[in-house]
C-alpha cells in the first residue's frame, strides 16, 4: 500500500507542476500577445506619421533651396533617410532576438535538472 501511495504522490506532484508550467505559459502568451497588439498599433502610428513629416519636411527643405542646389539636398535628404532605414532595421532586428517564453523554458530546465538521478 505504501508503494502505491507514492506513486500516487509523484503523479499527482508531476500534474501540480505540469499544471503550474502551463499556467505560467498561458500567462506569458497573454503578455506576449499584449506587447504584440501595441507594438503593431505604435509601429504603424509611427510609420505613418513619420512618413508624412519626413515627406513634406524633405519637400519643404528642396524648395527652399536654391534652384542649382536643389539636386545635391535631395541627394543628401536619400542618404539622410537611408541611414535612418537601416538604423531602424537594425533596432527591429535587435528587439526580434528576444527569447519569448524565457521564464517557461528556464522553470522546466531548473525541473529537469531537479528530477535527473544524483551521483
Amino acid at each position: 500500500m505504501g508503494l502505491l501511495q507514492s506513486a500516487q504522490a509523484l503523479i499527482a506532484t508531476v500534474l501540480g507542476l505540469a499544471r503550474t508550467r502551463l499556467e505560467l505559459l498561458s500567462v506569458e502568451m497573454q503578455e506576449v500577445l499584449a506587447r504584440l497588439v501595441l507594438l503593431m498599433i505604435g509601429a504603424v502610428a509611427a510609420i505613418l506619421l513619420g512618413a508624412l513629416a519626413l515627406g513634406f519636411g524633405a519637400a519643404a527643405l528642396v524648395m527652399a533651396v536654391d534652384p542649382e542646389h536643389r539636386v545635391a539636398v535631395s541627394v543628401g535628404l536619400a542618404l539622410a533617410f537611408l541611414a535612418a532605414a537601416a538604423f531602424i532595421g537594425w533596432q527591429v532586428r535587435r528587439e526580434a532576438k528576444a527569447r519569448p517564453f524565457a521564464a517557461s523554458l528556464a522553470e522546466l530546465e531548473r525541473d529537469a535538472e531537479a528530477l535527473e538521478p544524483r551521483e
